[in-house]
């Protein structure tokens, strides 16, 4: 058996940003193995000084204030200060809010932080905040671990927190990993703290702060400012960066205000409206209907219909998403210029709850609240960011506060912190230390998921009942509501057993993909989940890749990877010239490798180099980052353009060397040469990881070196314990080597954990054969064909 296996490519990777947290790591995903972290200090391009003064690097260009002018009749953005004259309340509301200061210039009205002196060490280094001639300074460790002087050219956020950017030369600015906590110091605040306090991040890690996961450039600047273009020159490994405002203005939700602006000039002069949407690309005000009670209805309904694109608006920054395009319109599908995270492991609990930093977008889309028609502005004042109305009352807008704002309903004391509607209904976590953010998937808590999937809930986890079991909560709601109060999530269970590649999880996830009364989002997970459990009907993939939300036609097309290629390109090829452009990106991830296995006709290779084309396009805007060359590289592979894809992983170790996939694929694109020999100088070249020594091993085994490979497979193993396919193939290789009491131990520990994972079930009847325990090898022969038949 250890002669079947192979490496296998390991696909194209797509960048999820966390915006507007420059001090986390961004992930990305790789397919059907694991997230994996990136890294890399571009120290080469950073200037020190070797005395230590200050530096301010005379190759840093500040960005514009103004982005190039646009074309005659073509809106183009005029600055929110022109906006002032005609809507003066709006900029009353704005001023001051958490969007007009989102980015600020460092001035003594701008920066929050103690910059007289204060000292805070953390890692053992001593960092020092100082003033100078009306300038602020930070004395840290740069990128080679020495202490400098470093100026703080803006400010980043003012509640709960302040951040601090620093210009770099290439026209780079990072984000100091050491904030200012702004609440109040009765709450804690008014204190430098580190935003990795249980961590130890120096110049080597990834996450420092002088490396590109706090590259303002990458990680923070589309929605910390208005109109940002990234302008990254791969050729130079320079930026420039511009933007039409510093902050967060009016036009980056109204859009560019210069038609409008037209508009207003000619209605003031009596001249007929030029423009039936008052100039504007999308005219926020004109949502739609409103909220009203008919009758004794305990919850309102909308009086007319509404334009969903507002929605959008706020999404495309409160969200977990990738920018794969900064040719951002208002008023198109999100999907043309941003990838939207699904509810991927590690970022969601299994019922759709919050886990990572994922903001709110992802959440609110899997609310019944979404569903109905509520938008943000429902519940937000759009300019000042505030809630349009305190406590419970804005819940009140929409459902009656004598059905649901009572003991009856909540069974909580009127007045108190349980008896708010917030928090049974939006569960809060904190990130970057002090930021707490709530849930907006608007949940019925379910303490009995918590039993049987240890989800969080709301009474235990929110320290109002956290000397209790979840057993206990369930109890009550059962003894509140009766036995069958469990609407919510219903596709809790399907998700869960998709990750775990449990028996019977790809009927579980055909059941949810099928059901359109489940939100997009879910089906989408589901779908990405189909890879981990085949079985699910290929009908279902099929349907999927024309329904009408782009989230699911993404996820089914990328399920087409493995099918037979005339059968891929026969129901994917079409989703070429899809008319979002994320779904035509994946579509060409999926067709790739099969463009030279079939005939297409002229039409159909015409559509795929034009995709083909749009894809390197998108690698080229995010060609700052390693994962677009590592793209590239797997494009190219595939391709059979095996120079290019060389060069392009080449590229990426240079660029961040701390990031994995780069080493694994081009240790088996020379696999794919003949060239194993280069391929262990890459993979020991590599940082320390699960793949790396998963990939090492399957070349030692090639190598004949099986004592060697063997190592590598355990390390694997015990690095990513949620892998079954390294579980299974460490287990192949002991058995090779007559470790056969090994091999079995491990994969029966491998089959608790994965239950549902035929490959394993497999391997077991075929060692309890071999081993001579003929029950055993029935029992699990047994368990596979029932497995099968679930």
């Amino acid at each position: 058996m250890v002669d079947e296996i192979e490496c296998r490519n390991p696909g194209m990777l797509d960048p999820y940003t966390l915006n507007h947290n420059a001090a986390a790591a961004c992930a990305w995903r790789r397919r059907g193995v694991v997230s994996l972290a990136w890294a890399a200090v571009l120290a080469s391009s950073i200037a020190v000084s070797a005395a230590g003064e200050v530096v301010v690097p005379a190759a840093a260009e500040a960005p514009a204030t103004a982005v190039a002018p646009a074309a005659a009749g073509t809106p183009a953005y005029v600055g929110g200060q022109t906006c002032v004259p005609c809507h003066e309340a709006a900029a009353a509301l704005l001023a001051g809010s958490h969007h007009d200061r989102a980015m600020q210039p460092a001035s003594a009205a701008t920066v929050l932080g103690n910059f007289d002196g204060a000292a805070f060490t953390y890692n053992a280094i001593t960092s020092t905040f100082s003033r100078k001639d009306g300038a602020y300074f930070v004395r840290t460790d740069g990128p080679d671990g020495q202490l400098r002087d470093y100026r703080v050219a803006y400010t980043f956020g003012v509640d709960p927190l302040q951040q601090y950017l620093v210009e770099f030369p290439g026209g780079r600015l990072q984000v100091l990993g050491i904030g200012w906590d702004t609440r109040p110091g009765g709450a804690g605040g008014q204190r430098w703290f580190h935003l990795y306090p249980d961590e130890k991040v120096d110049y080597r890690d990834v996450l420092h702060w002088t490396g590109p996961a706090q590259n303002w450039n990458f990680m923070c600047s589309e929605c910390h400012s208005t109109n940002v273009k990234k302008n990254y020159r791969a050729e130079s490994d320079t930026f420039e960066t511009r933007w039409a405002q510093v902050n967060v203005s009016c036009e980056a939700c109204h859009g560019p205000g210069s038609l409008h602006v037209e508009w207003g000039r000619r209605v003031k002069e009596g001249q007929e409206p030029s423009a039936p949407a008052r100039g504007l690309i999308v005219d926020l005000a004109a949502r739609g209907g409103s909220w009203v009670f008919e009758g004794n209805a305990p919850i309102a309904n909308l009086s007319a219909a509404r334009d969903p694109r507002s929605q959008i608006v706020c999404g495309r920054c409160h969200t977990r998403r990738a920018e794969i395009s900064d040719d951002y319109r208002q008023d198109q599908p999100f999907g043309q210029t941003h990838i939207v995270s699904l509810l991927d492991e590690g970022l969601y609990y299994a019922d759709g709850q919050m886990l990572d930093e994922v903001f709110e977008y992802g959440s609110f889309l899997q609310s019944r609240m979404h569903e109905r028609g509520v938008i943000c502005t429902d519940c937000h004042d759009p300019h000042s960011g505030r809630l349009r109305a305190d406590g419970n009352a804005v819940c009140a807008t929409c459902h009656r506060a004598q059905q649901f704002d009572t003991p009856s309903h909540h069974h909580h004391k009127t007045g108190t912190d349980a008896a708010r509607c917030v928090q049974c209904h939006m569960p809060a976590r904190t990130y970057m230390v002090v930021h707490k953010r709530h849930d907006h998937s608007f949940r019925i808590p379910r303490p009995d998921l918590s039993v049987k999937l240890g989800t969080p809930n709301t009474c235990i986890d929110s320290n109002c009942h956290s000397d209790r079991s979840a057993q206990w909560a369930a109890d009550g709601v059962v003894k509140w509501y009766g036995p069958t109060r469990t609407r919510g999530p219903r596709y809790a269970t399907a998700l869960d057993a998709g990750r775990r590649r449990a028996v019977g999880a790809s009927r579980l996830l055909g059941d949810v993909i099928a059901d359109r009364s489940f939100p997009a989002i879910v089906r989408a997970t589901a779908l990405t989940l189909l890879e981990n459990n085949p079985g699910a009907a290929p009908d279902l993939v099929e349907r999927s890749l024309a329904d009408p939300d782009p989230l699911v036609r993404r996820a089914a097309v990328s399920q087409l990877i493995d099918w037979d290629p005339p059968r891929r390109w026969q129901v994917g090829g079409p989703l070429l010239a899809d008319p979002i452009r994320a779904v035509r990106l994946e579509a060409v991830n999926s067709l790739a490798s099969a463009a030279a296995a079939v005939s297409l006709t002229p039409e159909q290779r015409v559509a795929f180099e034009r995709a083909v084309a749009e894809y390197r396009e998108t690698q080229a805007f995010n060609a700052d980052r390693a994962e677009s060359w590592t793209n590239l590289g797997s494009l190219d592979a595939q391709l059979g353009n095996l120079e290019r894809a060389e060069t392009a992983y080449q590229r990426a170790i240079r660029m961040q060397p701390a990031f994995i996939p780069s080493y694994v694929n081009l240790a088996d694109l020379y696999r794919q040469q003949g060239r194993d020999t280069d391929g262990e100088r890459v993979l020991r070249g590599a940082p320390d990881g699960a793949d790396v020594h998963h990939a090492l091993g399957l070349l030692l085994v090639r190598r004949q070196r099986i004592d060697e490979a063997i190592g590598e497979l355990a390390k694997a193993t015990a690095q990513s314990p949620d892998s079954p396919r390294y579980a299974y193939v460490y287990a192949v290789a002991l058995d090779s080597v007559g470790q056969h009491a090994k091999a079995l131990a491990v994969l029966e520990q491998a089959h608790r954990r994965f239950t549902g994972y035929r490959d394993i079930l497999a391997a077991l009847v075929e060692f309890s054969a071999q081993a001579g325990d003929r029950e055993a090898a029935e029992r699990w022969a047994r368990e596979l064909r029932e497995s099968s038949a679930r």
